[in-house]
């Protein structure tokens, strides 16, 4: 998690969400990192796990990702959940809950659809601290102060 939190602080520099996502093969060494891109790269779905996802993929020459392990700040919306799923991630572990856009447990749990061919363990709450953290303070500092 603290792998996927300095990429999450790395997204600042482009004012996009701090979010940030790693990707740890089955020995645990790191395969995919990626932090948001929408602002850098004017992407809709330059989300932070899609990058790393991407990336574990390239460079496995697969897009099976089975035996690895997702590392997210911030619980992963609809879009990354279904692609979590689609790339047959083993293990997906986050830090803080999204209560606004959160597809594994608070809006929707995508990820644990029966109805689904493939459904990763989910370790939540791992440093959730800090990833707010770390989101408050950059809506925080984007917020009109005139209300």
């Amino acid at each position: 998690m603290r792998a996927a939190l300095e990429e999450a602080r790395a997204s600042l520099a482009t004012s996009d969400v701090p979010i940030g996502a790693v990707v740890l093969d089955a020995d645990g060494s790191v395969i995919g990192s990626g932090r948001n891109r929408r602002e850098a790269d004017a992407d809709p779905t330059g989300h932070a796990e899609v990058v790393a996802l991407r990336q574990a993929a390239a460079g496995r020459g697969e897009w099976r990702l089975g035996g690895c392990t997702l590392v997210v700040t911030l619980e992963p919306c609809t879009m990354c959940a279904g692609a979590i799923v689609l790339a047959r991630v083993d293990r997906l572990v986050f830090g803080a809950f999204d209560d606004k856009a959160g597809a594994v447990g608070s809006l929707w749990d995508v990820v644990r659809d029966r109805r689904l061919n493939h459904r990763p363990e989910v370790v939540s709450g791992v440093l959730a601290g800090e990833s707010t953290a770390l989101l408050l303070e950059f809506f925080g500092a984007h917020r009109d102060p005139r209300g």
